[in-house]
């Protein structure tokens, strides 16, 4: 594994870590919101989903590891708008 490759991973991993974080706080401290255990872990099935995907190549132009953070930060905004309704 190149240094580069090990970025792009840790930048996916970190930004589901945030997004799976940020729900889980959320549900905890505001009463709106509240979130069970499984949507919870919604952006850290992203981050699975990237690693088994990127098993070689070639890639294409949307299979970025921007695009893959982005979703997995999306996945946690979705499952904090779907708790709070």
């Amino acid at each position: 594994m190149t240094i580069e490759r090990a970025r792009e991973d840790v930048a996916v991993a970190a930004s589901a870590c945030l997004a799976s974080v940020a729900v889980a706080v959320s549900s905890s401290l505001v009463s709106a919101v509240t979130v069970e255990t499984l949507p919870a872990l919604a952006p850290i099935v992203v981050y699975v989903a990237y690693r088994f995907s990127r098993k070689g190549g070639p890639y294409g132009s949307i299979d970025t590891p921007r695009n893959w953070a982005a979703l997995a930060l999306v996945a946690g905004a979705v499952v904090l708008v779907v708790g709070a309704w």
